[in-house]
């Protein structure tokens, strides 16, 4: 009977975290390993309508952003503008950026005013092919972020999304994810280089990128209560069992 018991509460713990996995509607769900579609075709910024296979030809920064986000998306072009200053890599040689709006609204006029102003930030001439900023029709993208396992969701005219760059090797394969708005150089150089041999790394920081939310109308992160809690939950079901699986008999006298 007891043996019944542990089993029925392990197995809501694993379907718990399942449930949790397919929930995601906004977020990352990670797909490591796997090949983005090559195939998909958007606009540069300079209107020109390009394969993804003909632009991805080395280790490529892959993140998704909207160029009209009032929120994380400018810190994270931000921030890549400082890896490129800092990072002891040459730019266009070994590895590249590519910038996709999830927005289909936008447009690669847009697009080419933003390449513009974050170049301004650069204090080291690089390749203008070395960093692409892309549009496209919704269907488009659609397929490369489900790809990507970047989640969003219209809210309104703004978006909820995450926060994230993904490093892909030259052959389209997912190598690494990093989180949130801000990248150590060295990390960003484990992860192209990693890419660049076809190797996977995992991810560290996922766990930020979980219990945080974005928040449109205070344009900032907020703690997500629920998810939390309902992580803590099971993780704590989850150790009661192995405790009453392991918990030595006590010898009777």
């Amino acid at each position: 009977m007891k043996k019944l018991v542990l089993l029925m509460m392990l197995n809501v713990c694993i379907m718990s975290a399942d449930d949790l996995a397919k929930k995601i509607e906004i977020g990352i769900d990670e797909k490591i390993g796997q090949t983005i579609p090559l195939n998909l075709e958007f606009y540069d910024e300079n209107g020109y309508l390009v394969a993804l296979k003909d632009i991805v030809k080395k280790p490529t920064i892959l993140n998704f952003v909207y160029f009209r986000c009032p929120g994380i998306c400018s810190p994270i072009l931000t921030e890549l503008t400082a890896i490129v200053n800092h990072i002891d890599m040459e730019m266009g040689k070994d590895f590249q950026i590519v910038t996709v709006s999830f927005d289909e609204r936008e447009k690669p006029e847009l697009a080419h005013a933003k390449r513009d102003n974050y170049f301004t930030l650069l204090n080291k001439k690089i390749p203008g092919e070395s960093w692409k900023f892309m549009t496209g029709d919704s269907a488009s993208i659609r397929q490369l972020t489900n790809a990507s396992g970047f989640m969003f969701k219209r809210e309104g005219d703004n978006f909820l999304h995450a926060g994230a760059i993904i490093v892909i090797s030259p052959q389209g394969k997912i190598a690494r994810y990093l989180y949130g708005t801000q990248y150590l150089p060295f990390d960003v150089k484990m992860a192209v280089t990693e890419a660049s041999e076809g190797r996977t790394g995992p991810t560290i920081t996922k766990l930020l990128q979980y219990c945080y939310s974005y928040n449109p109308e205070g344009r900032r992160y907020i703690f997500n209560v629920t998810r939390v809690s309902g992580a803590v939950i099971i993780l704590f079901a989850a150790v009661f069992v192995v405790y009453l699986t392991v918990k030595p008999k006590k010898v009777q006298s």
